[in-house]
């Protein structure tokens, strides 16, 4: 080899090891970085999002960094924050809401606030540490779990003295448990329910499309509240009703959902009749006569 071609070899080793084109740490710009995570370790609370997680889709705001903000300017005194819903599993659009959950200090109180922040409306629940079993308690009765999710699956903002994690602990052991059943009684019900609206849907006719398309939502919402209950699935309403529907029993969910589509879109109640009825087989079938609810005189 000719000493001209090892020279030129030789150079372009050296620039690859250069640790500006390397990316190594004991060059100058590496060096800047690890300075600023020492800073940061010593301010107060301290965020605890990573600049790969905090990255946003490109065209829109940073929804974790946003929510981070909000936490730091209006709680300053937070031992904790995660942000869940769509923002936290990167399929928030530009007009989604925050769903922050923070913890607070015992001499605060639990509450729910809507505010709007960087142009972008926030929810934030806020809850003390004394709080949050009862909250988990009451958000776990209700067998739609939206508090118990955001402290599973939500990104953490802050984390200051380990408490978001003792929380998201104890609501990844809720979730793993379950919702409560139905008692019998409410499963009867819900039956019964199932099976009028059902029968109202196809005796309704597609000319009536106000009646018809109300029955079919209130078909589809019983069904799903008693296809979730039989899976002991987390249920959901608006937008997380078809999400949890589907993760219960794709099978039976999603016919029930191509069922409501399908009188949506053409006036046919047919397919979404048919999907209920699969529902009641599950329970025993429709019910019709023979049902009996005891009543309850009302309170003082």
């Amino acid at each position: 080899m000719r000493p001209g071609r090892r020279q030129v070899r030789a150079d372009r080793v050296a620039s690859r090891d250069h640790p500006r084109q390397r990316g190594l740490t004991n060059g100058a710009r590496p060096h800047r970085v690890h300075r600023r995570r020492r800073d940061g370790a010593r301010r107060s609370p301290r965020p605890v999002v990573s600049a790969r997680d905090r990255a946003p889709m490109k065209g829109q705001a940073d929804p974790a960094a946003q929510a981070l903000r909000l936490v730091m300017s209006r709680c300053p005194d937070a031992l904790g924050a995660i942000l869940g819903g769509s923002a936290a599993q990167g399929r928030a659009t530009p007009a989604s809401d925050l769903d922050v959950a923070v913890l607070l200090p015992d001499s605060d109180s639990s509450r729910r606030e809507v505010v709007r922040h960087d142009g972008r409306l926030a929810e934030l629940f806020l809850h003390t540490l004394a709080d949050l079993p009862e909250i988990f308690e009451g958000d776990r009765a209700r067998r739609r779990g939206t508090v118990l999710f955001i402290y599973d699956q939500g990104l953490p903002l802050m984390d200051s003295h380990g408490h978001l994690a003792h929380a998201r602990a104890r609501a990844r052991a809720a979730l793993a448990a379950g919702p409560p059943p139905l008692t019998p009684a409410e499963r009867e019900r819900g039956r019964y329910l199932l099976t009028c609206f059902m029968d109202d849907l196809l005796d309704t006719s597609p000319a009536d499309r106000y009646e018809q398309l109300s029955l079919a939502d209130a078909t589809l919402r019983e069904a799903a509240h008693l296809l979730t209950d039989h899976h002991t699935a987390w249920t959901g309403i608006g937008k997380w009703l078809p999400r949890r529907l589907l993760g219960a029993d794709p099978a039976r969910g999603g016919a029930l959902l191509y069922g409501h589509r399908t009188v949506a879109e053409d006036g046919d109640p047919a397919p979404l009749a048919a999907a209920a009825e699969q529902v009641l087989a599950l329970l025993g079938g429709p019910l019709r006569e023979g049902y009996t609810e005891r009543s309850r005189p009302p309170g003082p």
